[in-house]
């Protein structure tokens, strides 16, 4: 049975409609993980930490696309929960042409400077070569990636999630052919790990580019539109918090890796790219489930629904409780087995990361409720709550452990860190749905 984001939802229901967004999300985070995975088996660990120091990077020149996916996809929502279809039509249209003129203009300007931007994170020599190298080719795929992950969100306001999952686990099974292909086979090193991941963003716009420009059956289509400045505006402020988090991500991770090459060197960058490659997997599941619930949300806000979007709140932090339990249970017990997939060619930083993996694990248990928070009040159209959780959870709190923690820690005052920032962030979020429920009637 064909699920509407206008239906009534039980937990079954919220859960069948989540799962594409949650696999897609998955399947997405898998590109870097591949590369992660052939570069530190085939290219080694040098190749490794220069794949894990620029990446944060390009992350970052990137969040345009999270930023009107996430704020656009709320605006379309609501829209069309008010009843006006056609003006949803022109809204869309309007973010995705915005999102891919945006992201020539950043890929022009990354490609150009990113030789400096590698040498002022403290890359040199080799490392810096890879850097380079890798950061290039990405750059010339950034359009098509800002549109990837416009789309991710707009095929679940389009009705279409399982379309969104299909094209992404198109893309996802291409890269891990190509990334096998030209490492393996043609030996390429860095540069076809980069070419891989390319390719399969390219198709990752394109792909969608097509379906939404002609006939179809979702709720939406590329249409003529006009520019509307006032409506970005909304949209890039309303979807400010995933733009914080994105960013906010990256900056922390060159924090961490400087912090690493301080207490570690570059054994320690390496471990902590381990971790982040499993923690993007975890971390997709909360984002994927808040990604694909939010336009529940925010249809049945316009809509005036009360009752609804208070049954979609209380379900949903269940839903987020139960799978943070089972995934810090999962990963205390794939710390070791996880690490030697990445690592196990050097007995020294083999024990650095799971020693650090054990530690992290921890993390799970609170990030996902801050995760859907922060998701929650986008698609309540509150961008300054959103933004706020998202600035504490990703960049204040976990700037400040980093920098007091090591101090008395050592190095697992890095790994600590993370663990004492979700604590934190998880009572804010919780915080924040008591002070605005008088205000959205949840």
């Amino acid at each position: 049975m064909h699920i509407q984001i206008s239906d009534h939802f039980n937990y079954n229901k919220l859960l069948r409609f989540a799962l594409p967004s949650i696999i897609m999300m998955i399947f997405s985070s898998l590109y870097s993980v591949v590369d992660g995975f052939f570069v530190s088996n085939i290219a080694g660990k040098t190749s490794f930490a220069a794949v894990n120091l620029i990446v944060p990077v390009i992350m970052i020149l990137a969040s345009n696309g999270f930023m009107f996916g996430a704020g656009g996809s709320a605006l379309i929502s609501k829209t069309m929960g008010e009843g006006d279809h056609d003006k949803a039509q022109r809204l869309f249209s309007l973010f995705v042409y915005f999102i891919a003129i945006s992201g020539i203009v950043i890929s022009v300007v990354g490609f150009i400077f990113i030789r400096p931007i590698a040498v002022l994170l403290g890359a040199d020599g080799v490392l810096l070569e890879d850097c380079v190298c890798y950061g290039r080719i990405l750059l010339c795929s950034m359009p098509f990636y800002m549109l990837q992950f416009g789309f991710q969100s707009f095929f679940v306001t389009a009705g279409k999630p399982n379309m969104g999952l299909v094209v992404t686990l198109i893309c996802g099974i291409i890269n891990m052919i190509l990334d096998a292909l030209f490492m393996a086979v043609f030996s390429w090193g860095i540069a076809g790990a980069a070419l891989a991941t390319a390719a399969s963003q390219i198709l990752g716009g394109i792909i969608p580019l097509i379906y939404f420009g002609r006939e179809n059956t979702s709720l939406l289509r590329l249409t003529k539109t006009g520019f509307d400045g006032k409506t970005l505006l909304k949209a890039g402020t309303n979807g400010s918090s995933e733009l914080m988090t994105n960013i906010s991500t990256s900056v922390v991770s060159i924090l961490y890796n400087a912090q690493l090459m301080k207490y570690a060197g570059e054994n320690g960058i390496a471990a902590y790219g381990v971790l982040m490659y499993v923690n993007m997997i975890f971390a997709a599941i909360f984002l994927g489930y808040s990604t694909g619930t939010a336009p529940i949300v925010s249809y049945h806000f316009g809509a005036k629904n009360h009752s609804e979007t208070k049954g979609l709140l209380k379900k949903s932090i269940l839903i987020i409780t139960v799978f943070s339990v089972c995934m810090f249970v999962l990963a205390e017990i794939l710390a070791a087995p996880l690490s030697r997939v990445f690592v196990s060619y050097d007995a020294e930083l083999l024990a650095m990361t799971i020693r650090a993996f054990q530690i992290f694990s921890f993390s799970f248990l609170f990030a996902g409720i801050a995760v859907y928070g922060s998701a929650f009040f986008t698609a309540l159209n509150d961008g300054l709550a959103s933004a706020v959780i998202s600035f504490l959870r990703t960049l204040l709190f976990k700037i400040l452990a980093a920098l007091i923690l090591p101090v008395f820690m050592g190095i697992d005052g890095i790994w600590t860190s993370i663990v004492v920032a979700e604590v934190a962030s998880f009572f804010v979020t919780i915080l924040f749905i008591r002070l605005k429920k008088s205000k959205y009637h949840y």
